[in-house]
């Protein structure tokens, strides 16, 4: 696995401006590294800028889905998606939260086979439905995850994260873009 973050020859801007590299060094400090989708991204401040704001809000801004279910939903998008660079750093992702490796290889593998409550699974389902029908999620859909508590605005997060990471993956599998080799041995 090589350090460039894609197959592309997009290089960094170098200097990279203040705001840009204060927010790696903050990744560099929480995470132990830069992710390699934003090094891949910083060849334009503006991308880059709106990627991470937008990855932020769905991912970490509050919500009535955790941030687990959200990792879980990432995962179970890059899966169906076979996204190489997601499912290796949204599994890291999974593992960590749950504290629970083997979840984390399950919902890589095979969601089905995961021991989730019926809430997630509900939430599985859809995320899957997302990804590979869209234009036949109907009212029924939705209404199964009201039935296990998801509020309009949680189906709307939902929603949000499975097109996010169904965008990403594509840009990640199209470009060739590698994960970085720490997330294989996180939380493991």
């Amino acid at each position: 696995m090589t350090d460039q973050p894609t197959a592309l020859d997009l290089p960094m801007l170098d200097p990279l401006p203040m705001a840009t590299q204060k927010y790696f060094d903050v990744c560099q400090d929480k995470l132990g590294m830069i992710p390699n989708v934003l090094k891949a991204h910083a060849f334009d401040v503006g991308k880059l800028n709106a990627f991470t704001a937008l990855y932020n809000d769905l991912m970490l801004a509050d919500s009535g889905l955790t941030k687990l279910e959200r990792e879980m939903v990432a995962v179970v998008v890059s899966a169906t998606n076979r996204c190489y660079y997601c499912l290796t750093a949204h599994g890291a992702a999974v593992r960590d939260l749950s504290g629970n490796p083997i979840l984390g290889e399950q919902l890589v593998m095979n969601w089905r086979v995961a021991d989730v409550t019926p809430r997630q699974r509900a939430m599985l389902v859809f995320a899957e439905k997302v990804t590979l029908a869209s234009a036949q999620i109907e009212e029924d859909d939705r209404q199964a995850l009201r039935d296990h508590d998801l509020s309009d605005r949680d189906i709307w997060d939902l929603i949000n994260v499975a097109a996010f990471f169904n965008m990403s993956n594509r840009v990640a599998s199209a470009t060739a873009m590698q994960p970085n080799r720490d997330y294989h041995t996180q939380a493991r």
